[in-house]
């Protein structure tokens, strides 16, 4: 039996995250993260097109990579995503009936949270992860914090890291990190040169097995 998505993130402890990216350059960005050990991506529902994305990946990478909508706000975006093909939901806030709507029909849903509180009602309401935004303001100081208490909760980190960070991510109490611009990097999008996105995806899922 096929583990969990949970389980399997918590394994491969990253996820992409694609966010404006421009659907004919979107396919190859893809190619070139999963050729390099990526396996979760994220395509969040304010991306123009991102339905037919997420679809279109599902057949494309299957057997390679999890594919997911991310910035699902409501029930209704959820539905949407769901029908497109989306295997884990990702949202920048807790929406409980949403985690609710994923549970009924096998999806995951990872939803955005800040405080100790809303940690604990995800969680409850769920939720087998959550997702700590936004990192880059909250620091790995905050995040050691409420570990301490709520080590029984995986947190993924979103936000604000980096190859010079997320070993000390890692090593703060992140179960796995959210990457958006730092994998999916425009510059190299923008030139074409996708080996060097391959080879920075790679330095990532290297640095996040490493620190196991």
């Amino acid at each position: 039996m096929e583990l969990d998505l949970t389980t399997q993130l918590l394994q491969h402890r990253i996820v992409a995250i694609f966010r404006g990216i421009a659907d004919h350059q979107a396919d190859a960005a893809a190619g070139a993260l999963v050729d390099g050990g990526v396996a979760f991506m994220e395509v969040t529902m304010n991306t123009a097109g991102a339905l037919p994305i997420i679809a279109r990946w599902r057949d494309s990478f299957v057997g390679q990579a999890y594919i997911g909508a991310g910035t699902v706000l409501n029930v209704a975006m959820a539905k949407e995503a769901i029908a497109a093909g989306a295997q884990f939901l990702i949202s920048p806030n807790l929406d409980e009936q949403v985690i609710a709507y994923g549970a009924e029909r096998g999806v995951d849903v990872w939803p955005g949270v800040m405080t100790p509180t809303e940690i604990v009602r995800a969680w409850n309401a769920g939720a087998k992860l959550v997702k700590l935004f936004p990192m880059a303001s909250l620091g790995l100081s905050y995040l050691r914090e409420i570990r301490a208490p709520l080590d029984h909760i995986p947190i993924m980190a979103t936000g604000g890291v980096d190859l010079s960070n997320i070993a000390e991510t890692f090593a703060a109490g992140a179960a796995a990190v959210g990457l958006g611009t730092k994998l999916v990097r425009p510059d190299l999008i923008a030139s074409g040169d996708f080996e060097q996105m391959t080879a920075n995806a790679r330095a990532y899922v290297n640095a996040a097995n490493t620190t196991h």
